[in-house]
C-alpha cells in the first residue's frame, strides 16, 4: 500500500458505517451512483452502481466494488483486469443519493483501455475522441 493510501484513507468502524449507510438514498431498485474520481489529479474516471452491500464492503476494505446491474452481483473493480481502485475518501452528496469515491487508480478505469471512460467530447461535428486507449482490450481481459 502506497504511503498517500496509509496517509489519507482512514476505514470508518463497522457500527459507524452500518449507521451511515441509513442516510444514502439508494433508488428504487437499491442502487446509488457512484463516480470515481483520481485522488490526487481530480480526473473524473468512470461512473458505476452500487448497492448496500458494495457500499458497505468498499468503505469497511478500502478497495472498491461496484454492483454490476447487467451480471446481478458485486463486481470487485479489478478482480478480472487488474486494474484496481483503492478508496482514499468517499463522500455523500447533499441529497443522499450519489457517491463521489476518491480513488487511487491502478492502470486504466475504462474496460476500453483507456485512463478514463470520459474519452469522448461533443464537439461541432459530433463525438470526438479526445483520448487513445493505453491498452487493449484483449491484453487487460485475456481474451
Amino acid at each position: 500500500m502506497s504511503a498517500i493510501r496509509e496517509e489519507q484513507s482512514i476505514r470508518p468502524a463497522s457500527d459507524a458505517v452500518e449507521r451511515e449507510l441509513e442516510r444514502v438514498a439508494f433508488d428504487g431498485s437499491g442502487l446509488v451512483c457512484g463516480i470515481a474520481q483520481q485522488h490526487d489529479s481530480g480526473e473524473v474516471l468512470m461512473v458505476a452502481w452500487l448497492n448496500r452491500e458494495a457500499l458497505r464492503e468498499t468503505l469497511l476494505t478500502g478497495r472498491v466494488c461496484y454492483y454490476s446491474r447487467s451480471r446481478k452481483s458485486l463486481w470487485r473493480k479489478g478482480e478480472t483486469s487488474g486494474q484496481v481502485q483503492h478508496l482514499i475518501e468517499a463522500r455523500l452528496d447533499c441529497d443522499g443519493d450519489a457517491i463521489l469515491l476518491l480513488v487511487d487508480q491502478t492502470g486504466v478505469a475504462c474496460h476500453t483501455g483507456r485512463r478514463s471512460c470520459f474519452y469522448r467530447r461533443f464537439a461541432r461535428e459530433g463525438l470526438e475522441t479526445i483520448s487513445d486507449p493505453v491498452i487493449t482490450p484483449e491484453a487487460l481481459y485475456g481474451h
